[in-house]
């Protein structure tokens, strides 16, 4: 029986530092270039090199102004601030590389469907069909005032929001533009078939559109969908919508528990079990012995900053632990923040040098440290034994994490037999899924919006 072969995206951000905070003062880490072209296209060609599924680029819409009340430390420490535009690196990357995906979040709390249905729908176009859209509703109320709103709208009723929003994204992808519409006949004078492009009429709750999809069907259509929610109303939503889950798993048992509920979503909603690729945020610190890994981790962490790391969690739980002595209990407080980020809290046995002793790194995800036999055997490990799919690779410093673990550990997974040796054809949603189909499978609810032959030809109308 072939083994199960591992995903990979590498975890990034347009921003100087992401989740292992305070490494960009390591005297090898170029983070502080993120403004430059050549730090993306650079970065995209390494990872086609290590044969990488994606560049997952997370986004943070607001700042993290929850710890001691203020933005000093996230300038001081660059914690995501400043942050530049994610959607705006596509066009580049995708010029210097043929199979990298690309993974975007995007916030669409602050922007209309409308018009982001055309942004994805042209970098679906210019990328060939290689991209993918992480889908967040925020936490931050610094966002929503920036915004223009006295706070962000309540966690499950975000969701709520969430899924009125696909729902106009599902009629402008699939069903405004039928299959064959476009026929590019320069005799007949015809480039689009009227009777085959249908205007939206959407009066929801929280939106309202009437209008065509201004752009042609791209490659796959509606991109690939990615979702990072494990609350209850997460879940629930990412089993209707979501075809790539983002979890944190703090260890193996937790994070079985996690991958069951995402299949089991996934069912509850009419789908596949497996129609959802789960992916673990990981931090691997490899070398060529175990010696020189431990010598590199301890290397690291004497750029690492603790308390950036924590003032980073504190937005992620709403909770100020700087109001905290370092060993005086921190009192979990239910709040309208990243509620899998709040659940760890719940047993008030949490203090804030407990929190700084996580956080060493800088950030919290599980950190391999090994030869790349070693790592090679955990990262087997967490597959077999929690049923994910593959990982999200945090960089620590940068582009020294990629190099390293594409040097040392992809061939010995190749190997293995446990990652491939080659891309497959075809677009970011056939590569993960080894399916030769581009779009939607006909199981996700967004394939039911699709134009059919029997509707007649105009508005396109759906419950």
């Amino acid at each position: 029986m072939a083994k199960k072969k591992i995903l990979l995206n590498a975890f990034n951000m347009n921003c100087v530092g992401h989740i292992n905070h305070g490494l960009w003062t390591h005297p090898r880490d170029n983070s502080s270039q993120y403004k430059t072209l050549e730090y993306w296209t650079e970065l995209a060609q390494l990872l086609e090199r290590g044969l990488f599924d994606g560049l997952f680029i997370a986004d943070i819409v607001g700042v993290y102004d929850v710890y001691q009340q203020s933005v000093d430390v996230p300038l001081k420490e660059s914690i995501q601030l400043p942050v530049n535009d994610p959607l705006l690196l596509v066009s580049a990357m995708a010029a210097v590389t043929r199979n990298l995906g690309f993974g975007l979040t995007a916030n669409l709390t602050y922007e209309p469907p409308y018009l982001f249905a055309r942004r994805l729908s042209t970098l679906d176009h210019l990328s060939r069909g290689r991209v993918g859209w992480n889908i967040v509703t925020g936490y931050l109320d610094s966002a929503a005032k920036a915004m223009g709103l006295d706070q962000q709208p309540e966690h499950d009723r975000r969701y709520d929001q969430a899924d009125e929003y696909l729902q106009v994204l599902y009629k402008l992808w699939e069903g405004s533009w039928e299959d064959g519409a476009v026929v590019n006949d320069r005799q007949q004078r015809v480039y689009a078939r009227p009777d085959k492009v249908h205007k939206v009429n959407h009066q929801g709750e929280f939106y309202r559109v009437e209008g065509y999809h201004l752009c042609e069907p791209s490659p796959q259509r509606t991109p690939v969908l990615f979702q990072a929610g494990s609350s209850e109303r997460g879940l629930s939503f990412a089993g209707s919508h979501a075809e790539c889950v983002f979890i944190s798993g703090q260890n193996k048992a937790a994070t079985r528990a996690q991958v069951d509920k995402v299949r089991a979503a996934a069912v509850a909603a009419g789908r596949d079990p497996q129609a959802i690729k789960v992916f673990m945020g990981l931090t691997v610190i490899v070398a060529r012995t175990e010696e020189q890994a431990k010598a590199k981790h301890a290397e690291y962490l004497r750029y690492a900053s603790a308390e950036a790391g924590v003032a980073h969690f504190a937005s992620s739980t709403g909770i100020d632990f700087s109001e905290y002595e370092l060993d005086e209990p921190i009192q979990y407080v239910k709040s309208n923040a990243i509620q899998s980020a709040t659940k760890n809290l719940q047993n008030n046995d949490w203090t804030r040098r407990k929190l700084l002793e996580q956080h060493a790194l800088g950030g919290r995800y599980i950190t391999l440290i090994g030869s790349p036999t070693q790592v090679a055997d955990e990262l087997e490990s967490w597959i077999a034994e929690t049923g994910l799919d593959g990982f999200n690779l945090a960089r620590t410093v940068t582009p020294e994490s990629y190099v390293d673990f594409i040097d040392l550990v992809i061939p010995e997974l190749q190997r293995r037999g446990s990652y491939k040796t080659a891309y497959e054809q075809g677009s970011l949603r056939e590569k993960l899924f080894a399916s030769d189909q581009p779009h939607l499978p006909a199981d996700h609810p967004g394939a039911s919006y699709r134009h059919t032959p029997t509707t007649p030809t105009g508005a396109l109308q759906h419950a």
